[in-house]
């Protein structure tokens, strides 16, 4: 009978899968990361594999990078695949959901193919907050460590379930009535939050009519839209996050629209605006979405004691 051969070396070329594979116990068997990889921050001293060919200037300018690169069919990230192979994983943590968001699939299996022996590709793919915690199972079955993952998945639906009563008992409380939200998960162009950020939003008790979640699962792709579609919307709350932006630039792309005419529409009618870290939060789909879930309660209800410690967001002085 031949024996299974332990995990000890694990690739993550996805920032989300890294979380997953820390919370769950796995941060030693990480050989090699993701450059945007950045939580925990213990792992910031693994290898780099990956870098961006976009520069960030502006929202604008980045749309337009990104644009360009896409019609031309070129990848936006590259693969150091020479360190790939050097590193010798077992398994490769990846994704398809996004080519705008990470190396594509097929770049990594291409190498994968290559090696030998060949590494377990691993394809996260989530569309809802059910998904990610499903994708937790599965780097934890593609490690061996199937019990820690199982253990911190019931952790974290212990918590979903908290905050989504809470969030449904206030709504109960306000007669029915869900706080409108507008997520602005880019800024220019508008890009309203997708997949399982409309989700998020709904189970505390909020509604993103602009792009709201289908039944039982997200939103689906966060799409291109136009201004006057966001104010058809009335949001009474206002949430920028954009994503790969840290606080401090989310803060800056909310400046830069401020003088915008859609802009000074939208807060006509808006009681709170709040910028949220779009690189550490939401558009990041690990298990730190269960923080962003009570980030949302908490926010949402003006309930500042809900929100988890340390958090980064701010209000915004519309």
């Amino acid at each position: 009978m031949t024996s299974i051969s332990p995990v000890t070396r694990v690739v993550s070329l996805l920032p989300s899968a890294t979380e997953m594979l820390c919370i769950i116990g796995g941060e030693h068997l990480l050989v090699g990361r993701n450059h945007e990889d950045d939580y925990p921050h213990t792992i910031t001293d693994r290898p780099i594999l990956t870098g961006q060919k976009t520069t960030f200037t502006t929202a604008a300018d980045v749309d337009r990078q990104v644009s360009e690169a896409l019609r031309q069919g070129q990848s936006l990230y590259t693969l150091d695949t020479d360190l790939l192979q050097k590193l010798a994983p077992q398994v490769v943590l990846t994704q398809d959901l996004c080519n705008v968001c990470a190396i594509d699939l097929m770049t990594v299996e291409r190498v994968a193919q290559k090696m030998n022996p060949s590494p377990l590709v691993v394809t996260l793919n989530p569309l809802s907050l059910e998904d990610v915690l499903t994708n937790i199972e599965q780097v934890g079955k593609a490690v061996k460590m199937e019990e820690a993952a199982s253990q911190t998945i019931r952790h974290l639906e212990a918590r979903v379930a908290k905050a989504s009563a809470f969030g449904q008992e206030m709504v109960d409380k306000a007669g029915g009535k869900r706080k409108r939200v507008a997520f602005i998960e880019w800024c220019d162009p508008i890009y309203p939050g997708g997949h399982w950020t409309p989700q998020l939003i709904h189970m505390a008790g909020g509604s993103h009519p602009v792009a709201p979640p289908k039944p039982g699962t997200g939103a689906g792709p966060s799409v291109r839209t136009p201004a006057d579609i966001l104010l058809e919307s009335k949001p009474e709350l206002v949430i920028v996050c954009p994503c790969g932006l840290n606080l401090a630039d989310s803060r800056k792309e909310a400046d830069l629209i401020s003088d915008r005419q859609w802009w000074k529409d939208l807060m006509k009618g808006t009681e709170r605006v709040a910028i949220v870290d779009g690189n550490q939060m939401f558009n990041r789909p690990g298990p730190r979405l269960v923080d962003c879930l009570e980030f949302l309660v908490g926010w949402i209800w003006e309930r500042p004691e809900l929100i988890p410690a340390g958090f980064p967001w701010e209000d915004y002085n519309k």
